[in-house]
């Protein structure tokens, strides 16, 4: 199983700052976002890794490799701890430039020849995952009991219309539609789909189909997805663990004090800042 960050687009939510810094590079805390979706692919068991990118993101590759010249500097100090929080991940990680926004079926033409015919789970980093198992892996468990492709599901009981939201089929594994942005009161269920799919070979055979005959304007993943459930190809998998949005400034506010609260040492500035606003200790 090979694993796809799709990390190419503008990220224009986050002007001005996404003018030189790439989102998927904005922290919660001290490490950028996307490295918890790498952390997440090597627990799953994946070691194959390619992040599609576009023009203005050479920061993500940077991040990626080593630094020789800091390296150096930390072991001369011998700060054994600096470099480990800079070593790279212990997966293999590449690179594919999407050279001009075409949406997000064309971004993952971009992975087809490294991919090579095998299977892989395919991120958008704006979701982040946290807990046991990994999400990754929840879809693999998926996979090798159905050989489908798998959609990722997690309850939502509020508004589903801002996702792509899942009908599930009567023996509640396979998939029998999918609904983008449904109006309120139409939604097929309260099972939203996450920025995690597991796509087999033959999504991207049918995906490439759709290319060769697509004449215009952007070019979404949407037609191979439709054309597999229609076959009942595509299984989902209901996701436990804890989920993080970042793909608004909100949002990610939000997942970053989310997060801060989790660590004893960030939750005691959190509280602190509580107090001093309402005159009320944090609960």
């Amino acid at each position: 199983m090979k694993g796809v960050i799709v990390a190419a687009g503008y990220g224009t939510r986050f002007l001005p700052v996404t003018k030189t810094v790439p989102k998927e590079m904005l922290p919660l805390l001290t490490k950028p976002s996307i490295a918890f979706v790498v952390e997440e692919f090597a627990a799953s068991g994946i070691r194959d890794i390619l992040i599609l990118t576009s023009r203005r993101k050479k920061a993500l590759e940077d991040f990626f490799d080593r630094d020789p010249e800091l390296e150096s500097v930390f072991k001369a100090e011998g700060a054994a701890g600096k470099l480990e929080r800079i070593a790279p991940p212990a997966v293999n990680v590449s690179f594919v430039r999407q050279p001009e926004m075409r949406g997000t079926g064309h971004a993952l033409l971009q992975a087809a020849p490294w991919l090579g015919g095998d299977p892989c789970v395919v991120a958008y980093p704006d979701d982040l995952h946290f807990g046991s198992p990994p999400l990754a892996r929840q879809l693999m468990d998926v996979y090798e009991r159905t050989g489908c492709s798998v959609l990722s599901g997690l309850h939502e009981p509020g508004d589903v219309s801002r996702y792509g939201v899942i009908d599930p089929a009567p023996d509640g594994v396979h998939v029998r539609g999918f609904v983008e942005k449904p109006a309120p009161g139409t939604e097929p269920s309260r099972e939203i789909s996450l920025g995690r799919y597991l796509y087999t070979p033959e999504f991207f055979e049918i995906l490439a189909e759709g290319w060769a005959r697509h004449t215009g304007g952007e070019y979404y993943h949407a037609y191979a997805l439709d054309r597999l459930i229609a076959a009942g190809k595509v299984a989902w998998a209901p996701v436990t663990g804890t989920r993080l949005d970042t793909g608004d400034p909100a949002g990610f506010l939000d997942a970053l004090l989310r997060f801060a609260w989790e660590d004893p040492g960030y939750r005691s500035v959190l509280e602190s800042f509580i107090r001093e606003k309402t005159g009320k200790p944090a609960l």
